[in-house]
């Protein structure tokens, strides 16, 4: 990929170089429809039609702590996805410090709804359009399935068929755990802690939820996940889990990639599992 495409984002620490050159090797030789939905190169799509397509639709967003990453990031995950027929797309949106909450959200909200137009031309059905996503893209992915709109008409909930974050911030403030408050929050003084934090807009009537972590998850992480398990079952929101054995946070974006492996073959069983009840 071509770094200078892009505007400039946060210089990578070593662990993030090394994570960028894993991902960007994997992804060799694939090649998507690339498409944009906004003027700004970080709002595009890269988009795999599967050679059989079944109309499941999964959209992914990157991680990278809401200040790094592309979309081409996730281009490895094609192939294990593409083979169940589902469509997949890596999705990109603008970044911090650049650009503070809500932008880079209100992005993947319109991807969302790019997606809900389009996507026929590439075998997808709009009405089978799930969503995900790894750390920071783990949270947009969960805010999008508890918000109703992101901006006037751009419906986000009920657009959805599912929502399956992986490794995902579920909320924001000091008892989150992070060790340093977010800089896509913005300055302090706007509070956007709250409306940020997906547990916090937890309700009945929310599409159904496939939770991922990592086996060796940053703790805090693990821990908002249960937390927002334990939410979504008081709200009696339909909601499925997957701990994923002998991965950490970097490795269990590597394994939702893995022809065959237990990511892709989770969120087969349980994506086919959404569409059937919802017609009954």
């Amino acid at each position: 990929m071509d770094r200078n495409a892009y505007p400039p984002q946060e210089p990578f620490n070593e662990n993030m170089a090394k994570y960028h050159d894993v991902l960007i090797e994997r992804a060799k030789g694939l090649q998507p429809v690339e498409v944009n939905y906004g003027d700004d190169p970080y709002q595009s799509l890269g988009i795999f039609p599967a050679a059989n397509p079944d109309g499941r639709v999964l959209l992914y967003f990157h991680g990278g702590g809401w200040t790094n990453g592309y979309k081409e990031w996730m281009y490895f995950m094609a192939p294990a996805l593409n083979a169940l027929g589902i469509t997949f797309v890596s999705g990109g949106y603008r970044l911090a410090p650049t650009h503070v909450f809500p932008t880079g959200f209100q992005d993947c909200a319109r991807a969302v709804e790019w997606l809900r137009q389009n996507v026929d031309q590439w075998g997808g059905d709009p009405d089978k359009l799930f969503v995900s996503g790894h750390s920071a893209g783990g949270h947009y992915a969960a805010l999008l399935a508890v918000t109703d709109e992101a901006l006037p008409g751009v419906p986000c909930s009920s657009a959805l068929r599912g929502v399956a974050p992986v490794s995902g911030t579920y909320y924001f403030g000091e008892d989150s755990g992070l060790a340093v408050r977010p800089r896509f929050l913005g300055p302090a003084e706007l509070g956007a802690e709250q409306e940020a934090s997906p547990i916090r807009h937890v309700r009945a009537g929310l599409p159904p939820f496939l939770v991922t972590w990592a086996e060796d998850e940053f703790p805090h992480l693990k821990r908002q996940a249960h937390e927002m398990i334990q939410a979504l079952q008081d709200a009696q929101v339909d909601v499925s889990t997957l701990e994923l054995p002998g991965c950490n946070h970097f490795t269990a974006s590597f394994a939702a990639g893995d022809v065959g492996g237990l990511w892709p073959s989770t969120l087969d069983g349980w994506s086919a599992a959404v569409i059937e009840n919802s017609m009954q």
